[in-house]
């Protein structure tokens, strides 16, 4: 009789814990983002959140996620970082550049969560990188602004003055050079990512300049707003901006950051994680050129979309020699192309862009 209790007992305890096992199991995934401006700024901040959506409706329920909007880069980030670490979220994802060593301080405290920071360099056992290759739509945006502009002069509202940014400029640039050789680029910095009152003066100054062709690297549908009022054209910068813009968005450059998040939660579910460095384009469905203007003739919009296809390919890299800095001399020689490290640290303008880089 007390064997067959035992028995029972275990068999039941086997059973308790089982179902534990099983309960735990089905648990979803909690991962959270930290946005450096607001979702509805329909720029940077709006096509990471569209990506977190997608991956949490792809998931099945297997993941859930949640945000925080609005954190400056400041110490309030590392205090967000830890909040959400504290509260179960097994993976944190940071959204900008100047969360970089917030965010490598917090990893260190909580080393059984994953941290990933967006267009950063510093890494650790539990904190990898991601990006998507921005310069890849710079340099399509440049091909549509060098066919586009009259007065072969185009201009950049520019955020911060870092690598990322910088190679931006330069790939629409070389863009707008590939098929109109004349074609030079203003750039005025506003020194911040988020700012439309900055953006606006900015876009304005460049008008003023004579630019007919905008390009932006801040993340409100400011600069198409003030193309539209003004009579000149620009683009919509990591999403669709043209009910902004209207006719005065030549194209897009849309950006699919839910592809990298479905990888890095898919990994981290499988047990398959491993700190690294993802920057995808193209080729990976993270970068793209779309919603093109009725500006934009069949003939220029085939000869983007071929640009894009060959970059696809692996036919075409935006900074492939020879390519002259700004000065006129050779930084890379016929035939060749930038390695990765080479473009993180990009630090000069190349031929055609006028100005200094602020120190």
């Amino acid at each position: 009789m007390l064997l067959s209790r035992l028995k029972t007992l275990t068999a039941a305890a086997v059973l308790a814990v089982t179902g534990l096992a099983g309960a735990h199991a089905a648990d979803p995934l909690k991962a959270g983002f930290v946005y450096i401006g607001p979702t509805g700024d329909h720029g940077w901040t709006y096509s990471h959140d569209v990506g977190r959506k997608a991956v949490e409706a792809q998931s099945g329920g297997k993941v859930k996620t949640s945000f925080v909007e609005n954190v400056p880069e400041t110490a309030d980030a590392e205090r967000v970082f830890r909040d959400m670490a504290q509260k179960g979220h097994k993976v944190v994802f940071a959204t900008s550049f100047g969360y970089m060593n917030q965010m490598v301080k917090v990893a260190k405290a909580f080393p059984n969560t994953v941290f990933m920071h967006a267009t950063g360099y510093k890494t650790d056992k539990n904190l990898g990188v991601y990006d998507v290759r921005t310069y890849e739509g710079a340099y399509m945006l440049g091909v549509v602004a060098g066919k586009m502009s009259k007065g072969n002069k185009l201009g950049v509202v520019a955020s911060i003055p870092i690598p990322e940014v910088i190679r931006n400029i330069n790939a629409f640039t070389i863009g707008a050079r590939s098929v109109n050789p004349a074609a030079t680029t203003r750039v005025v910095w506003v020194n911040s990512w988020f700012d439309p009152g900055k953006e606006r003066e900015a876009a304005l100054a460049l008008i003023a300049q004579g630019a007919d062709v905008l390009m932006q690297n801040t993340d409100s549908p400011a600069v198409v707003q003030t193309a539209q009022e003004k009579g000149v054209l620009a683009f919509g910068w990591d999403s669709d901006m043209s009910k902004f813009g209207g006719k005065a968005q030549l194209a897009a450059s849309i950006l699919n950051w839910g592809v990298i998040y479905k990888k890095t939660l898919d990994d981290v579910q499988a047990g398959t994680w491993k700190s690294g460095d993802i920057w995808w384009g193209v080729k990976e469905g993270a970068v793209n050129i779309d919603n093109f203007g009725p500006a934009v003739s069949a003939d220029l919009k085939k000869l983007a979309e071929q640009r894009r296809d060959e970059i696809k390919a692996g036919k075409l890299h935006p900074f492939t020699g020879p390519l002259k800095d700004q000065s006129g001399k050779v930084v890379l020689a016929a035939g060749k192309s930038y390695t990765d490290p080479e473009l993180k640290r990009m630090n000069f303008y190349v031929e055609g862009v006028e100005g200094s880089i602020p120190k």
